[in-house]
């Protein structure tokens, strides 16, 4: 398929958008390495173990996907095709709103 050199202001907020991504995913790893060392009197030890793990999952996915977004999209710009769907968006929404709904209740419950 030919390729064409797309808008530079596509391609920018492509990589501003990769760019987003990548410290999105630094966040939620601080933040699930912020919950694990918690001191154990705060939550409930497994509790507080299942959060920084769904954190720090959420952080290698946004990590690892990325560049594979970054890619795709460039690559439908370039061929003129349509932008491919922003399929994790809704996991990631729905992962970081579970896990505030949950901590939320633990420090209700802990008063």
């Amino acid at each position: 398929m030919e390729e064409n050199e797309p808008d530079p202001r596509f391609v920018l907020a492509n990589e501003r958008t990769f760019l987003t991504w990548i410290s999105t995913s630094l966040a939620l790893s601080a933040g699930g390495i912020a919950i694990a060392v918690v001191p154990e009197d705060v939550f409930v030890p497994w509790v507080r173990t299942l959060l920084a793990v769904v954190l720090v999952l959420l952080s290698a996915v946004a990590a690892g996907s990325a560049y594979p977004r970054w890619r795709h999209i460039d690559r439908a710009l370039r061929q003129d095709r349509a932008l491919p769907p922003p399929a994790l968006a809704p996991m990631f929404g729905y992962g970081v709103a579970g896990v505030a709904v949950l901590a939320l209740l633990l420090i209700v419950l802990e008063r």
